[in-house]
């Protein structure tokens, strides 16, 4: 089974977990090198490696980190809904797109220079052929992207060690302008972002420079926090299968306690601080419905939210920018 099947995929064993988490730390990471941080066969985990990436169960891409984005959620004309999300899951702009449960039908977040906002915001979105209403809220700030997360299945030391090549914690730019990256880092992102385990030798190809041109030019884009390399994973077959948004109401003076706290638990895989109706937007996965209650009946952060909403994810038609079929 592949990223494209809307079905449920099975939960992977421990190892293939283990070797999927390693992954998310550096999608680059030699096999050797996770083998050796896992204390398993090196034979064993390539082996695994390949099959996992072979039937689609994961993904590696790069993402370039491209500035301001906002959040938009919509409703259809009965029928509707999938077609109209679909075009939204198909533009370049955007990087995840869900339907949801609840009155919000679906939601997606998209890169939007301040340039163009009044474009996306008042004609593009709406205008979306099937959309029947559309809200928008500008992400303020980031406290925690789903790149950073970590399901909780390697220890601190085993991450350490992946992390050493990762490159830095990726920042938002002060600007989308793609158009200051160099000829050469735009292939090469471009080539990172359908395989981000391609060889550097398959790079410079693509890139049509040296060998060692483009492993320059990649480290370099890795270390200054233009791009991250990572897998793209189903949570359910981390076993995590029930995947949520909340949508928190928060008192100004507490916003970035409560996002801060939300964002140290290994459940939630996203939360960002928006401007609009609500403050806080925060992505979840954890194991069963009762995990999801106790998360958000019990957590210490739940005495500063004054309104919440939860929306369970039904389906994804687009993550880290990778389009589901």
């Amino acid at each position: 089974m592949d990223l494209t099947s809307r079905r449920a995929p099975a939960p992977l064993d421990l190892l293939d977990r283990r070797i999927v988490a390693a992954l998310q730390v550096d999608g680059r990471a030699s096999w050797r090198l996770v083998a050796e941080t896992l204390g398993e066969p090196e034979r064993t985990v390539t082996r695994r490696g390949h099959r996992l990436l072979a039937e689609g169960l994961v993904r590696v891409v790069g993402k370039h980190v491209r500035g301001t984005s906002l959040i938009a959620r919509a409703q259809a004309a009965p029928g509707m809904l999938r077609m109209s999300t679909q075009a939204w899951a198909g533009r370049a702009d955007s990087t995840f797109v869900y339907l949801l449960s609840g009155v919000a039908g679906a939601v997606a977040e998209l890169y939007c220079p301040p340039a163009r906002m009044a474009s996306l915001v008042v004609d593009e979105l709406p205008g979306t052929p099937g959309v029947t209403w559309c809200a928008t809220s500008p992400v303020l700030h980031y406290y925690k992207t789903v790149h950073e997360w970590q399901p909780g299945i390697l220890s601190d030391d085993e991450a350490g060690a992946l992390r050493t090549g990762a490159g830095a914690v990726p920042q938002v730019p002060p600007s989308n302008d793609d158009t200051r990256l160099s000829p050469t880092d735009q292939v090469l992102l471009r080539a990172l972002a359908e395989d981000g385990r391609q060889t550097y030798d398959e790079l410079s190809r693509a890139a049509r420079v040296s060998e060692s041109t483009a492993r320059r030019r990649v480290e370099a884009l890795r270390e200054s926090g233009q791009v991250y390399i990572r897998a793209v994973v189903d949570p359910a077959v981390m076993g995590l299968p029930v995947h949520a948004l909340l949508w928190l109401r928060t008192p100004p003076a507490h916003v970035a306690e409560v996002g801060t706290a939300l964002a140290a638990s290994p459940y939630v895989r996203y939360a960002s601080g928006l401007l609009g109706e609500f403050q806080l937007l925060v992505e979840v996965a954890v194991p069963t419905l009762g995990a999801l209650q106790e998360l958000i009946t019990t957590s210490d952060w739940a005495g500063h939210v004054q309104g919440l909403e939860t929306s369970l994810v039904i389906e994804t038609l687009k993550s880290s920018q990778v389009v589901y079929a």
